[in-house]
């Protein structure tokens, strides 16, 4: 057998070959998968084409581009993001989508949602509408499904509760209707859910088992039933004002560890505010206006270990003396206590906190005491304060002298003689 006979290549010949070979891998390392291609052409498809704006993401979906290789192109400009695969395969898939809030309208119901490692899904600030479809649980990956500020209606699909790697799940400010689905409980990655600002149900479920939960906000509802006995330990803010809410406040809401901010205004809460809510070390806002409470109950230590800045307990109906403690309280500089039907004198702690704290302790810088019953004389240290120093109100009260050249007592006048006397006693003379 003779040798092999050498075949001479010409360079021209050896770079065309490189060239053809790194072509081969580059566009084999681009290419999106064609069910994420159909997925984005379905989306594409359910949006009205007169809501597409020029400039805006989807006006520059041109399918006949590939839409995860066009990074020196004015095609797919933006709307979504591509990773791609490992050797051997290569290929580019979707693994977030998120448009632009360009107003766009139609629906997100047609859609297969076939995006299995789709981790973050956010078409937030549009007007899309019709309902939630339940093929989003197709996407088995999901982190963050944010679907807020849209015209999405109907009941939240129950198949939500199988997209367990959720963390994030934004759905306020939309029409949705009925309850919170109990099978929520089993999303036990989930650390924000937001679901204010629509138009549910019912009672709220038990949300105990999700001990990641840091953020719930349910405000702006219909939602009906008392408070949930138990909510999950990792809580840091919890907001359900503007339901119809009714009941007493619970005694383990104050013991949530990490509890930083609870708003439940405008309900319909009774009964008396544990003093727990008072002595709570991370508890910074506690607004619990509008509701028909009726007593404030005074805390071991005068809430002198308190966190808290900000109190607001007006519009409801408590009586008694006012809680001079919250005068001891160390950070705290805002609290309104209008509009209910407490009497007697202005605490002397709430005056010097307002005009001569103590070193490391904050002033008030928001004092409104008004539309209550308050009678006697304005403490001295408060006559001592300038306009503009401070918020300070104390109309609509039954004090003995309260002129309209002090700025705390304008805006209106002090209740009539027989207004006070009615609801006082013989205390004023």
């Amino acid at each position: 057998m003779g040798n092999p006979v050498p075949v001479e290549l010409s360079s021209s010949s050896v770079l065309l070959g490189l060239l053809a070979l790194s072509s081969l891998f580059y566009n084999a390392a681009s290419t999106t998968y064609w069910r994420d291609i159909l997925v984005l052409k379905q989306l594409k498809l359910g949006i009205d084409p007169d809501s597409v704006s020029p400039g805006s993401c989807i006006s520059s979906w041109d399918f006949s581009h590939d839409p995860c290789d066009t990074l020196f192109s004015d095609k797919f400009t933006c709307g979504f993001t591509c990773d791609t695969l490992p050797f051997p395969s290569q290929v580019s898939r979707v693994t977030e989508i998120a448009l632009d809030q360009a107003t766009y309208s139609g629906t997100i119901s047609s859609i297969s949602w076939n995006l299995p490692l789709l981790r973050s899904l956010d078409l937030s600030g549009n007007n899309f509408s019709g309902p939630i479809p339940a093929s989003l649980s197709n996407l088995t990956r999901l982190t963050r499904l944010i679907l807020s500020t849209n015209s999405l209606s109907g009941p939240i699909p129950d198949s939500l509760s199988r997209l367990t790697h959720l963390q994030d799940l934004l759905l306020d400010a939309n029409a949705l209707t009925g309850p919170i689905p109990p099978s929520f409980s089993e999303l036990l990655n989930l650390k924000r859910l937001d679901i204010q600002g629509n138009q549910l149900t019912g009672e709220l479920p038990d949300l105990s088992p999700l001990t990641s939960l840091n953020s719930l906000d349910c405000s702006h509802n219909s939602f009906s039933g008392q408070l949930p006995p138990n909510l999950p330990p990792s809580l840091l803010e919890i907001s359900m004002r503007n339901n119809n809410l009714g009941g007493p406040l619970p005694l383990k809401i104050g013991k949530l560890p990490f509890l930083q901010v609870l708003d439940l205004s405008y309900n319909q809460l009774s009964g008396s505010v544990p003093p727990s809510f008072f002595t709570h070390p991370s508890l910074q806002q506690l607004s619990l206006s509008y509701n028909n409470l009726t007593s404030v109950e005074v805390p071991t230590g005068l809430g002198t270990q308190s966190g808290l800045i900000a109190i607001d307990l007006s519009n409801n109906h408590l009586t008694g003396l006012l809680p001079g403690f919250m005068g001891l309280m160390p950070k705290l500089s805002a609290l309104s206590l209008e509009n209910n039907t407490f009497m007697g004198m202005i605490p002397t702690q709430y005056a010097f906190k307002a005009v001569w704290p103590q070193p490391g302790i904050a002033p008030f810088q928001r004092l409104l005491l008004g539309g209550n019953f308050i009678y006697g004389p304005i403490p001295d240290p408060l006559m001592k304060l300038h306009p503009g120093s401070s918020l300070i109100s104390l109309v609509n009260n039954c004090l003995l002298v309260c002129p309209n050249t002090l700025f705390f007592c304008q805006g209106a006048n002090q209740k009539s003689l027989l207004d006070c006397r009615n609801n006082i006693g013989p205390v004023i003379p």
